[in-house]
């Protein structure tokens, strides 16, 4: 295979880290108060990758790297909402962290690293390449956490999040050696084909899979593997809590889908039984736990769980709509979750955090128009209509009553109707109760024009889903029927 046969799908990924190899350098010659520099290189860098994702589409499925790398529709679709996120991220945090001092290269330059960890998982096609971006990932993560080095919630949260994290790498990592132990082959659609042809060592090839379930699980927070979920969320900067709870849930899903159903896709009925269990114990567990909650990034740290609960449900249903339903709420969360933690940072100010519920209150007395942009959002997490949260949870229900789990959807539904309290509290102590404080709402125009975007958009969406919908069902179904 040419040089360029290689080169070419992985083109938006070289060009990240070329310019975020530039970035480091030009941010040295700064002084602190031309960060603003490097933040518009940041955001230049995000529009040149888009470009250049679009402009290397190809229809089909391609591979590059010996079979290691795969550009499909799928990851292109996955990669261009990443940006997307990452540059929204950029835009809410900005104000958050020029006043607590925060607004630095460091910042900027992990969050592109970040980026590029994501963009590896996506379209990886091997294990060694899935858990390379993984580590990138994992390792700008902790960074990013304990960004905020005078704070000791700060250091806490990162410390609990590097140690479990590390068990969980370690986890993944045996299960991919008891996979190749059985296999013979590290390759995913090679694995596949292995297991269909049948494999000596079962016992092997399914303590594998257990090992590789309970990794996934981490990595997406849901219970028993949930630990560190809400102490990461509390303990981070609000600014990091927003890219953690967002941008990465695009690549957790497209890690799941490459390892379970294009790699183990012949042990379905294995992997589906584990995740009905997780995806149960996950919408049990986060909405009982959130309704206690009085700080808002707790709160939103165990409806995380929650959701990750459900988009499990998509996966267990199986087929194109099931998967496309599945990348279609992993799409939609994304834009719900960065938008309820922008509102956090556009009511923070410097030496105050906006993160409890009683900060909240009174809000539509002190500016109507966030008030009614923080509705739309609760309303679509609590999956009610006219939002697409309620499209989101509705698509997915019914995937899975269409392969027969009625009563897992009814569940489903039981555990939606508890969580729709906590986030309609919400909208009760903005519109009904007196504030508690009177001081002024300061929004930076990019800010505030955002933020209504992401309120609206999310209206919008919910009344006209369809285009969407559309792009993630073709995108699963052009990227796992080629293969």
């Amino acid at each position: 295979m040419n040089l360029m046969a290689n080169l070419i799908p992985a083109a938006a990924e070289i060009f990240l880290l070329v310019m975020v190899c530039f970035i480091l350098i030009v941010d040295l010659m700064l002084s602190k108060n031309g960060k603003i520099v490097t933040y518009m290189l940041v955001q230049l860098t995000l529009l040149g990758c888009s470009l250049i994702t679009v402009g290397t589409h190809q229809n089909g499925v391609f591979y590059a790297f010996h079979n290691m790398y795969v550009d499909d529709l799928m990851s292109d679709v996955l990669k261009m909402l990443s940006y997307l996120g990452m540059s929204m991220v950029l835009v809410y945090s900005r104000q958050y962290l020029m006043v607590r001092g925060l607004f630095t290269g460091e910042f900027m330059v992990l969050a592109l690293f970040a980026l590029l960890g994501m963009n590896v998982m996506i379209s990886a096609n091997h294990f060694l390449s899935l858990y390379m971006g993984l580590e990138l990932l994992s390792l700008s993560m902790y960074a990013m956490v304990a960004l905020q080095r005078d704070s000791a919630i700060a250091t806490e949260a990162a410390m609990k999040y590097f140690v479990l994290g590390a068990l969980a790498s370690g986890l993944l990592l045996y299960g991919m050696s008891m996979l190749y132990g059985a296999t013979g082959t590290l390759e995913l659609a090679a694995m596949s084909d292995a297991i269909s042809n049948g494999v000596q060592n079962k016992s092997l090839l399914a303590f594998g899979l257990v090992f590789i379930v309970s990794g996934l699980s981490f990595k997406l927070g849901v219970v028993p593997f949930h630990m560190w979920v809400p102490d990461v969320y509390h303990g981070a900067p609000t600014a990091v809590t927003m890219l953690i709870g967002s941008v990465p849930k695009l690549a957790a899903f497209a890690f799941v889908m490459r390892i379970l159903v294009e790699g183990l896709q012949p042990l379905v009925q294995d992997w589906s039984g584990m995740l009905i269990i997780l995806a149960i114990a996950s919408m049990a567990l986060g909405n009982l736990s959130a309704i206690a909650q009085t700080n808002l990034k707790r709160m939103f740290a165990y409806s995380t769980i929650t959701h990750m609960g459900f988009l499990l449900l998509g996966l267990i249903s199986g087929g194109i709509e099931g998967y496309g339903a599945s990348m279609f709420y992993a799409v939609v969360y994304m834009l719900m979750s960065l938008g309820a933690f922008g509102m956090i940072m556009l009511l923070s100010r410097a030496g105050f955090e906006a993160d409890t519920l009683n900060d909240f209150k009174g809000l539509n007395h002190r500016s109507p128009w966030l008030a009614f942009m923080m509705m739309l959002l609760m309303l679509s997490m609590a999956g009610i209509p006219p939002t697409v949260g309620f499209y989101a949870k509705f698509t997915v229900l019914n995937s899975i009553i269409q392969t027969g789990h009625t009563w897992l959807a009814i569940v489903a539904v039981l555990f939606s109707l508890i969580g729709a309290f906590y986030y309609l509290r919400i909208i009760k102590l903005m519109y009904f109760d007196a504030p508690e404080s009177h001081a002024p709402i300061s929004v930076s125009s990019d800010t505030g024009l955002l933020i209504s975007i992401n309120g609206l958009g999310v209206l919008f969406l919910g009344l006209m889903p369809g285009a969407l919908m559309s792009v993630c069902a073709v995108s699963i179904q052009q990227s796992l029927l080629l293969h």
